[in-house]
């Protein structure tokens, strides 16, 4: 368990947002465990789990949506209190009930998905957990078992998100 305080900051990129700096002893701490994926609590109030993340020259962070700045009112230039501890949870994310369960039923769907690298299973973990509702989620995950039946394993993320889109 590590505690910090960090300043939100925006990159001035395409690619990355709003993030926190990691200072450099509590990344080191963490990485010298070979441990990149966190949980991440902040001003005591939410936790979320994520990675430290390489910003160059030894720097690291820990990106911020949307959804989190607005759950805690975050605007630029506004300090935080971090507190990080490893994420030791199977795939780094929560396993949405519905895609466990189809998971369970669904043998070739279940290898295909395991067969996958832990950020795609992560992707894929978002995209059928993000729905509020359960019949949602639930679409969502048939969606994802039989996109990856249906392409061998391979995600084509355009064609996903053109499936979902038809689909939910």
């Amino acid at each position: 368990m590590m505690e910090f305080t960090a300043i939100l900051e925006k990159f001035d990129s395409n690619l990355w947002g709003y993030h926190i700096c990691v200072p450099e002893a509590v990344a080191n701490h963490f990485l010298e465990q070979n441990v990149r994926r966190v949980v991440c609590s902040l001003n005591g109030v939410l936790s979320f789990q994520c990675a430290l993340m390489p910003k160059g020259d030894g720097v690291w962070f820990i990106n911020l949506n949307k959804q989190i700045r607005d759950q805690l009112g975050l605007k630029t230039g506004m300090t935080v209190a971090a507190h990080l501890t490893p994420d030791d949870s199977p795939y780094g994310l929560p396993m949405p009930e519905e895609l466990e369960e189809l998971l369970q039923q669904d043998e070739a769907g279940n290898r295909l998905f395991h067969e996958l690298t832990p950020g795609k299973q992560r992707n894929l973990l978002y995209i059928a957990g993000s729905p509020k509702k359960s019949d949602t989620r639930l679409k969502r995950a048939i969606i994802v078992l039989e996109h990856l039946k249906n392409n061998q394993g391979k995600i084509n993320f355009k064609q996903l998100y053109e499936d979902l889109k038809e689909g939910v």
